[in-house]
């Protein structure tokens, strides 16, 4: 009885939630049309906020939140429905899930998880050598996966049993801290990673087609010369950091690298499929590293993979049929990005954008631009997915930003960036995030704190090494 009860109020204030998300759609959009502003436009965002606002609340998925919006924008005419539909046909739409279903193979065929053992062999005699060894793990694999959940997978079995292995359990006090250390430095790695490879989480292809729109392009080879010094040192600095934010209490893991030299043993060398995957990995990077030069697009790169590991049955239909979730994310992506891209065609973005500007009016241009990463990173606090904040406020962030004098090249970058590596401020901050919560090894109190400031280090680290570093190099 008290179970089916708890399920009633659970289900109950989930349809005050939706009920919530509903009233403000129409709240906005039976509003006065603000001068400026034509009534396709306002009704455009009164739609897509309460659908962003919906998953914020977590009222709906992001799916179905995105679903009802462009049903409701094509059926009150609001929207085109070619216009609607055109990210359908997005390249960079289909980048990102054909690179979901490459990242499969690596997961299926068992490379991932030698490399993470290889790096643990060989960094793994301290907690410190074990925190260097999964941020340089996800650095490693990073460019083949485009989700940084699909990478926590692959990550997140490794952290569990060296945990594990050194006596480390979420039910000790104190014996926790180094398994609740580990569990953290695979979230700050996902967000610093994701930060250095166009490729390495949806959101990043996303930014860059919405630079685009504002005249910055942005290629695979550029986008990482942009990031590797930032990330690198980001990357370089946290696991110490961390150790001192959370001390692990055991610092010397000297059977971690035996352990995990027993388990490459037991995989055996190389197998056919991974030799496969590497090879065709090595050769999307090289792809689009030199796409721009030899003029390749980014999704035929990837789709030529795709198809090299299916003609070599790596990958299977049934695998791809397996893959509901990269058909969730085509659909809730490639809506959300054209729906984006006509707030900002309908003239929605620029009006917003000139009562910010209005707002930081006379101030110097390297103010507003502190100014306005910070308040960017900040507003993550009331986002649930990286992808949703990028659809929602790059495009009007960068229209201020260049308004008010700040490089549009060093504005677009420093979104880009930031866009990932504030994804650990909140535990609901990335969906990735979810799967090391899970563990029980920090307390939610914890998690706030470490993801405060180690987001507060990344910012800080990005503006410092960063902004000179862009004005630099993206002229």
């Amino acid at each position: 009885m008290t179970r089916g009860m708890a399920v009633g109020a659970a289900r109950f204030r989930q349809l005050g939630k939706q009920a919530v998300s509903f009233t403000l759609a129409l709240g906005i959009w039976f509003a006065p049309i603000p001068a400026g502003l034509t009534r396709e436009a306002w009704h455009l965002f009164a739609v897509f906020a309460a659908a962003i606002f919906s998953v914020v609340v977590n009222a709906f998925p992001l799916l179905t939140a995105s679903l009802l919006a462009v049903g409701a924008v094509v059926l009150t005419n609001t929207v085109d429905p070619v216009k609607a539909f055109a990210g359908f046909a997005n390249s960079s739409v289909l980048l990102v899930i054909v690179a979901f279903l490459v990242a499969h193979a690596v997961v299926k065929s068992g490379l991932g998880r030698r490399i993470s053992l290889l790096v643990v062999s060989a960094f793994g005699r301290s907690t410190l050598g074990l925190g260097y060894s999964i941020f340089l793990t996800d650095a490693l694999i990073a460019p083949a996966f485009p989700s940084n959940t699909a990478r926590a997978g692959v990550l997140y079995p490794i952290i569990l049993s060296l945990a594990q292995s050194a006596g480390s359990t979420p039910e000790d006090a104190e014996g926790r801290r180094m398994g609740g250390y580990l569990m953290f430095c695979g979230m700050a790695s996902l967000s610093v990673s994701s930060a250095l490879w166009l490729t390495a989480t949806s959101a990043n292809p996303i930014g860059v087609s919405l630079a685009a729109q504002a005249g910055v392009k942005i290629a695979f080879g550029t986008w990482l010369l942009a990031s590797c010094v930032p990330a690198l040192a980001t990357i370089l600095l946290l696991p110490l950091i961390l150790v001192r934010l959370f001390p692990p209490g055991v610092t010397d893991t000297p059977n971690a690298p035996a352990l995990a030299r027993n388990e490459l043993h037991s995989m055996g060398p190389l197998t056919r499929n991974e030799w496969i995957v590497g090879v065709t990995f090595a050769v999307m990077v090289t792809g689009w590293v030199m796409a721009d030069s030899l003029k390749l697009n980014l999704a035929a790169v990837a789709f030529a993979g795709l198809g090299l590991l299916l003609a070599t049955n790596v990958l299977t239909i049934e695998d791809i049929h397996l893959q509901g979730s990269t058909l969730a994310t085509f659909l809730w992506l490639a809506v959300l990005f054209a729906l984006s891209g006509q707030l900002n065609e309908l003239g929605f973005m620029g009006y917003v954008g000139g009562k910010l500007t209005a707002m930081l009016g006379g101030v110097a241009w390297p103010i507003a631009y502190v100014v306005l990463m910070v308040l960017y990173v900040l507003m993550h606090y009331m986002f649930v997915s990286q992808a949703a904040q990028v659809l929602a406020l790059f495009g009007v962030f960068l229209d201020v930003a260049v308004r008010t004098g700040v490089p549009a090249s060093l504005m677009a970058f420093a979104l880009l960036f930031a866009s990932s590596y504030f994804s650990t401020i909140t535990p609901q901050g990335g969906s990735q995030n979810i799967i090391f919560v899970g563990s029980n090894y920090l307390t939610q109190g914890e998690l706030y704190r470490l993801g405060l400031l180690t987001t507060g280090f990344c910012l800080l680290a990005f503006l410092v090494l960063g902004t000179p570093w862009l004005l630099f190099v993206a002229r």
